[in-house]
This record gives C-alpha cells, structure tokens and sequence, in this order.
C-alpha cells in the first residue's frame, strides 16, 4: 500500500489576506539531495538563493550521511575509530536521538546499522538473507550501551560498533532550512524534503494545506482516491511505513524496520503512521516507533506525548483499517 503526501493549495478567503499581505513575493526553490528531493515554497521580501539551500543540505550530508565515506559518521563508522569530536550537526541530532531512545523503550536505536547491513538495507545493498547465527552474533554490537557520549565527543566501546541516523537526519535537515529561512525574515513557508514535511504561516491567498491518501474500505473500488487534507500551520508532519523499502525473504515481505532488540525485521498490521509534531526532527523519529508498535499502543503512546499526533493504516481481517489519536482529528479539513 502506498501512502503519499500531496501539497495542496487550498483558497481560504478575506481572514487570511488579512493576516498575509499579498506584497511579499512568492519563490520556489527546488532540487536534488539526501537521494531523494526536496521543495520549498516562502513568500517573503527577501530573496532566498537556491545554492544557499544546496550548500546547508550538502553540509549535513558531510556530517550525517552513511552513504557519504568521507562523511563525519562514516570516518566514527570506521573500525579503526574508537572517537570523533562531533560538528554542531552531529552533536545536536545525537542528543536527541538520545532522548528519544529513552522515550522508546529502546526501539528507535542509533546502533542499529550492524543490523540493517546484515539484512541488505545498508550502503552495501543485499547480498544474502542472514542466518540466526549470523543475527546472535551481531546483536551485541547494538545498544546505545556500546555509545559514550560526553559533551562533544563520541565514543564507542567495541570497533564493530556503528551508527545510523537516518531515521532522523533527514526531519532535522527540514529544521536547520526552516531556521534559515526564519533568520532570513521569511515567516511564511513550506519545506518538504523526501516527504517530510515543515510550514509556517501562509500562501499568499489561504493556507498550507497536505492531503495524505487514505485506503480505499471494502465498499470502495481500488481505483478510488480518497484523501484527509490536514489544516497545519507552523506544524511539521512526516510519514513512515513498512511499504517503503521491503524484500521477500522466505516466500514473505519483510521490511526494511529493524527491531534493535531482536535483531529481526518487525511484523505487525500496521502499514504506515502520519505524526504531526512541533518539529520535523521529532516526528521523523516517532514515526518509525509508531509503525513498530501495534495500533491500540500506538495512540495510547501518542496520546500521553504533548505536541503529538497520529494517525493509522492498518491491515486487520483482510480489510485496512485506521487509528486516531485524540487530536488528530482536529487538524483534518474535510
């Protein structure tokens, strides 16, 4: 099932002409990095170069891309480093991936690369389904156990020891563009990279509005479209779910979610989680988590977290099905 997120431009009236003079310019700014694309639309008086938003993404990507081998990670990746001072960049996404390892009961786990290489999902792609000996022996390199971290140093206890923070980087890197705007004097905008997704304020004639595709139910015909368009501002929303990077192993789909405590890809019934959070590094994070655990977990989790929100695909008695958190709803237009 494959879930998309869908920028609509929807005209909300006098209220908002109110609170936006059409005076500020409108500028789109798009491109390549981070293997995937990005968009950003902002109206504002003040120009905003695109190389300038080039040179921001490809700095982080020396910082935090394992696909990068003169990268920042990639040299602390290196078997033969034991620590790394971390740049601004590192440093910032790995307290809080720290913080939010704590708030997932271990799940979401920075150590987990062993883990993803050996399953094929890695910078070295597939080369063979591992066996349970092969899983117990890796294991132990995972856990944040293996990591200390003291102010701007890193450091690892074992040379096997690597980390992964892509199941964050790319929510931050939406952050540090918003940022930059903001520093720019930019107060209306909206920032989408690989379909995470950040908005402040509003277009010149309404207000930013994402459409997420739902599924179509049983009465429906497969061909339907059927869309929430949430009603956002200076929110961000990210989505994650098991249909994005699968293989079939043993006549079975399993997918590229790694469970850092078991060592095996996770096997639930929900497809996929849509977070909306205060900010895109956070919901980028939450969101896999969300995927993890099973529906009635995964609403009770959110409604206990304050600025969160999800909703949920789920395949239950051959049909999918979907999940609210509390608040979710009140962020759906129509």
């Amino acid at each position: 099932m494959k879930i998309a997120i869908i920028i609509f431009q929807i005209l909300l009236g006098c209220f908002v002409f109110a609170q936006h003079p059409n005076v500020f310019k409108e500028q789109v700014i798009q491109g390549q990095a981070q293997g995937t694309t990005y968009l950003i639309r902002c109206f504002s008086n003040q120009l905003i170069l695109k190389k300038d938003i080039d040179s921001i993404l490809n700095s982080i990507d020396l910082s935090l891309s394992i696909y990068n081998p003169n990268s920042l990670i990639s040299t602390f990746n290196k078997t033969d480093t034991r620590a790394i001072q971390m740049d601004p960049h590192m440093a910032t996404v790995v307290r809080k991936s720290v913080e939010i390892h704590k708030v997932t009961n271990g799940y979401f786990d920075i150590t987990v690369l062993p883990l993803i290489k050996l399953w094929g999902f890695g910078p070295d792609g597939f080369k063979q389904n591992p066996t349970t000996e092969a899983i117990s022996s890796i294991l132990p390199l995972v856990g944040m156990r293996n990591l200390k971290i003291k102010a701007k140093k890193i450091m690892k206890n074992n040379p096997g020891v690597s980390i992964d923070l892509n199941g964050i980087a790319q929510g931050y890197s939406v952050d540090v563009l918003a940022r930059y705007l903001e520093d720019n004097d930019v107060q209306h905008y909206l920032i989408e990279l690989g379909g995470e997704i950040k908005v402040k304020g509003a277009k010149d004639s309404g207000q930013w509005q994402i459409a997420i595709q739902r599924p179509p139910s049983r009465a429906s015909a497969p061909s339907d479209s059927l869309t929430y368009i949430l009603n956002l501002k200076d929110k961000a929303v990210t989505t994650s779910g098991t249909y994005e990077n699968k293989r079939m192993v043993s006549n079975r789909y399993v997918s590229h979610h790694i469970n850092p405590l078991t060592g095996y890809p996770i096997e639930n019934v929900t497809v996929s989680a849509t977070v909306i959070a205060n900010t895109t590094m956070e919901a980028d994070a939450l969101d896999n988590y969300f995927v993890y655990l099973n529906p009635q977990q995964a609403v009770e989790f959110a409604d206990k977290l304050k600025g969160i929100e999800v909703y949920l695909i789920y395949f239950e008695n051959n049909s999918f099905k979907e999940a609210f958190s509390k608040g979710f709803k009140n962020y759906i237009y129509n």
